[in-house]
């Protein structure tokens, strides 16, 4: 069990990057199933509008803060997180996990060619994982079929990245019936293996500005980062309540 940290009704693990590591290995040696999901305050703000979602993140076995906002929040409420897990070095660690023991891991999400180009990649770079399967991102969620042909190829690990809310609910349904498996959202996190998205240089994500490294390379996701100012707003009016 870990320790819980509440952001507006969303259940944070208080977790390092290598402690989340070590629960999922945990959870792989026993060959048991396990939900992460990796929050930022995008994904907060949009649980706190509907509470099926919130109720679907909350049921994970892990859930991490993938963005700096989740972590000043948590210092807000004097709840401090211990540190900023970003889902895609979450998942290159499991990656390399995968590939030291040999796991059958299934991609599902983004456009043919970006799964593709993202999965040639990531094989050559983890020569021990052994492909169970890959289907693009544009199918319906609510396809039985698609949802059977994935449980039948029986994958250790998988990797959804058809982004929020979607991926987190097609992972609940998987693993209402899948016997086994570790299955992670991953957002966006296809086309940087595709190299088709550069992440930030390594300074400016230890100096926490990633967020705004997106932003200059890709100006039409203003609308996106204004969740979070609203998030700022929605943690600070939360403290004012508790207090009052």
């Amino acid at each position: 069990m870990t320790n819980k940290i509440d952001i507006l009704g969303v259940q944070f693990d208080n977790v390092t990057e290598d402690e989340a590591v070590e629960l999922a290995i945990e959870k792989l040696n026993a060959s048991n199933k396990m939900f992460i999901v990796t929050a930022n305050p995008e994904i907060v703000m949009y649980a706190n509008k509907n509470q099926a979602y919130k109720d679907k993140i909350n049921s994970s076995d892990l859930t991490v803060a993938d963005g700096i906002g989740v972590v000043i929040g948590s210092k807000i409420f004097d709840t401090p997180l211990k540190e900023r897990v970003a889902g895609f070095d979450l998942m290159t660690r499991l990656l390399d996990e995968s590939s030291k023991r040999k796991l059958r891991v299934f991609f599902l999400g983004a456009k043919k060619q970006t799964l593709k180009k993202a999965v040639a990649n990531i094989k050559h770079a983890y020569s021990g994982i052994e492909v169970a399967g890959m289907q693009d991102g544009y199918v319906d969620i609510n396809d039985k079929r698609m949802l059977t042909e994935v449980v039948e190829a029986k994958p250790d690990v998988i990797f959804v990245a058809m982004g929020f809310p979607k991926q987190e609910e097609w992972i609940t349904d998987y693993l209402s019936v899948a016997s086994h498996g570790l299955a992670m959202g991953v957002g966006g996190s296809f086309d940087v293996w595709a190299d088709e998205v550069k992440r930030a240089p390594k300074w400016i994500q230890t100096i926490n500005l990633e967020w705004f490294y997106r932003l200059i390379k890709d100006p039409k996701r203003i609308g996106r980062m204004m969740d979070l100012p609203r998030f700022i707003m929605a943690v600070k009016k939360e403290k004012r309540n508790r207090e009052s």
